[in-house]
């Protein structure tokens, strides 16, 4: 009789996990002989206490799901299994092992006292999770379904099926009317409101006036338009230049004799394409393309920039995406002692130190190649750096090992994704290529809002241990008055089903890449200035006039309608205007940088003692409270765009001074007045105004043991810097 109950429970707990498998695996069970069974769910591994990813019995990982629905699988699992007598245990993480118990939650406190955010610690109080009281170690309490109001949880979208089908059909028709609608009327729009500037150039054409004589830089832009056509002439007729283009299209003030280093191998007019490598050969250097797997399945590019006279391209088998299990070195790589190649090298080339670049929202790291030597990734490359450039889940060419372009599961992710997933995996590899323990994170826009979000102590802040510095270019924390705008406004009044009605649960607007593909490219360089400059109210009064198109052939990418959704919809960025505080929390902040101000004010200076005091007295939270970054942040380094609508810079570097941060330490920060959002990378005197300081603090803050055995940057002191 106990046999047969035993049997029966037993048969029981297959079913339900079977049922909770299929639930959460890429095909359901009736398309086993169909597909490969090695699709199906098998458990649940915890990437952190919140990013649950699935793992399928061939090994592979399917994106995140809700913790509740991991849990359940993983439960089920071991019931089946006869592990465990239905407690809920620790969540397997990553690397095999359970998250600690006992461990203290971290709370970040509200106005009203009570925790709005909570790690590993803490019992979750929200979804459908059942918890023990708060004070219970984490392998009795089942961690929270949504880690913060922040960041609202992504749908979860079940294995492939009839119904499923029709759902995503449905939403790909919609959206694809509604959005052509809305795009249709933002062309409209930037071309109507672009009229004027058309006319005034028109006219004062026709009465023999040239309309850019007024721009800041007209002189220098008149000069490099008479080098590069005298170099593409040089070029189509065979013959090299005698001086390498650096010098002779950007001055001699910082030329060298040993330009020959780098010598071009591409030349003439300018195709304008979307070629990363391409825009390398024209400067003498050149550029391989790595792909890399990120913990829950995506294939993601890494670009490689390097000097062909000293570096040749990896073979092809090498570049290509290995485990997805990350900062654990492949057994089958290379491996070599840092200090050996130092003294082994024939040639006296000591190794370069990384850097990894991140790009903006709707961007590719090819925003960092297109303007020629002025380009960031090309002078740090020239100056003495190992230069990496990576690109975010989908871009020009979405790829999972598992999920196909039209499962609506293949684009349920947004910002917290790419930083807790994407960003590691990117360091991860180039640490592991390069065979460094850390390396320079340098991420524009977008780039630092993954960034500063993946650091964050409810994050994955042990990535932060990976990193020596990290350099903000127009930090995207804070929002700026152009979320105020009518368009952006609507996004953020309508409900989340008709945000996805319109827009979809696949691609943001996939019509915008469609014409990238098909359109000739300075026109849609042309047309892609004119939208986003009336979206973003950029203009180029400090790029280079000339190359404006090529520097639209890097974007947009392919980006997920709900990680547009994060930063545009109902109950996300753009409601509280902060990726890491909630509306409450920033209003509070401001409310004490309004005292703050007032003291300085009154006393013509801030007392620290004193200010605090009085925001204790107030009610107000203690300085440093509400921090969001524990021992483990790296440096921080900032350049903010003073005329920047976008986002706000100011509020960032008033939140580090005002000792908010107590762990943060800003190395370096710098307002530039008059530059707007993509200035930053773009202006003409970018690499004067932040390259050079980029340069000088990646290598400043290197560790210590590196700075003998790596290669010196041009225009950097050999001497010890105190840090």
């Amino acid at each position: 009789m106990a046999d047969a109950t035993q049997t029966g429970s037993k048969a029981l707990a297959a079913m339900a996990y079977s049922r909770q498998a299929e639930r959460l695996s890429y095909v359901s069970s009736d398309e086993k002989n169909r597909a490969s069974p090695g699709t199906m769910a098998v458990e649940a591994k915890f990437i952190t206490a919140h990013d649950p990813v699935v793992v399928t019995a061939s090994g592979g990982r399917l994106p995140l799901v809700p913790v509740d629905e991991a849990n359940k699988l993983n439960r089920l699992k071991k019931e089946l299994d006869g592990v465990g007598s239905g407690r809920e245990d620790a969540p397997l993480l990553a690397n095999g092992a359970s998250t600690p118990s006992g461990r203290p939650g971290r709370k970040r406190c509200l106005e009203d006292g009570m925790a709005s955010q909570s790690t590993s610690g803490d019992a979750a109080q929200t979804g459908t999770a059942t918890t023990n009281r708060a004070s219970a170690p984490l392998r009795d309490a089942v961690p929270p379904s949504r880690t913060t109001p922040l960041f609202p949880p992504i749908p979860l979208y079940g294995p492939p099926g009839l119904l499923l089908h029709i759902q995503s059909l449905t939403f790909r028709v919609t959206s694809f009317l509604l959005s052509f609608a809305f795009l249709t009327i933002v062309i409209l729009g930037a071309i109507f409101t672009s009229l004027p500037t058309v006319a005034g150039a028109t006219l004062m054409h026709a009465i023999g006036l040239d309309p850019d004589r007024r721009r800041p830089f007209y002189g220098e832009e008149v000069r490099r338009r008479e080098v590069r056509k005298e170099l593409d002439r040089a070029w189509q007729a065979r013959r090299r230049p005698r001086r390498g283009r650096e010098e002779a299209v950007h001055g001699g003030d910082d030329a060298r004799d040993d330009d020959i280093e780098f010598e071009p191998t591409e030349g003439g007019p300018d195709p304008v394409v979307c070629d990363i490598g391409y825009y390398a050969r024209r400067v003498g250097l050149d550029a391989e393309e790595y792909e890399v797997q990120t913990e829950d399945g995506f294939i993601i590019s890494l670009w490689h920039i390097y000097n062909p006279k000293e570096h040749g391209p990896a073979p092809a088998e090498r570049r290509r995406h290995r485990s997805p299990e990350v900062f654990s070195r492949d057994s089958s790589s290379t491996r070599r002692d840092l200090q050996e190649s130092a003294d082994a090298d024939a040639r006296g080339r000591k190794p370069k130190y990384p850097i990894l670049l991140m790009h903006g929202l709707l961007q590719s790291s090819g925003a960092y190649c297109a303007n020629d030597d002025d380009s960031f990734a090309f002078f740090l490359c020239k100056t003495g750096y190992d230069v990496w450039l990576g690109d975010n889940r989908c871009g020009f060419d979405p790829r999972h090992t598992i999920l196909t372009y039209s499962e609506p599961r293949m684009w349920a992710w947004n910002i917290r994704q790419m930083g807790v997933l994407d960003l590691p995996a990117l360091v991860s590899r180039v640490l592991i290529e390069t065979e460094f323990d850390k390396l320079a994170l340098i991420s524009h826009s977008q780039g630092t809002t993954q960034a500063f979000v993946a650091l964050a102590k409810e994050q994955r802040p042990e990535i932060g241990r990976k990193i020596s510095v990290f350099c903000a270019l127009a930090p995207a924390v804070y929002a700026g008055p152009l979320i105020g705008k009518a368009y952006f406004k609507f996004m953020r009044i309508i409900s989340p089903a008709v945000f996805r009605l319109m827009f979809g649960i696949h691609a943001f607007i996939p019509l915008m890449p469609t014409m990238h593909a098909i359109m000739p490219s300075r026109l849609y360089g042309a047309l892609g200035y004119r939208v986003f400059s009336f979206l973003f109210d950029w203009t180029d009064t400090r790029w280079e006039r000339d190359i404006r198109d090529r520097l639209f052939q890097f974007a947009p990418t392919y980006v997920s309608a709900e990680s547009m959704r994060w930063w545009l919809g109902k109950d996300c960025f753009a409601k509280h205007k902060c990726i890491l505080a909630t509306r409450d929390e920033r209003k509070l902040e401001e409310q004490e940088d309004e005292k703050a101000d007032r003291m300085l004010q009154q006393n013509g200076k801030l007392d620290p003692e004193k200010s605090s005091q009085a925001t204790a007295s107030d009610g107000a939270r203690p300085s440093g409270l509400s921090a969001w970054y524990d021992d483990q942040v790296p440096p921080f380094a900032l350049w903010v765009a003073g005329s920047d609508g976008l986002v706000d810079g100011r509020k960032l570097l008033r939140r580090f001074e005002r000792g908010r941060e107590p762990n943060v330490r800003v190395v370096h920060a710098k307002v530039i007045d008059e530059y707007e959002h993509l200035d930053v990378i773009w202006a003409m005197d970018a690499i004067e105004k932040v390259g050079h300081e980029l340069r000088d603090v990646v290598w400043q803050t290197m560790p210590e043991r590196y700075r003998g055995l790596c290669r010196v940057p041009r225009g950097c002191s050999t001497k010890t810097v105190d840090r």
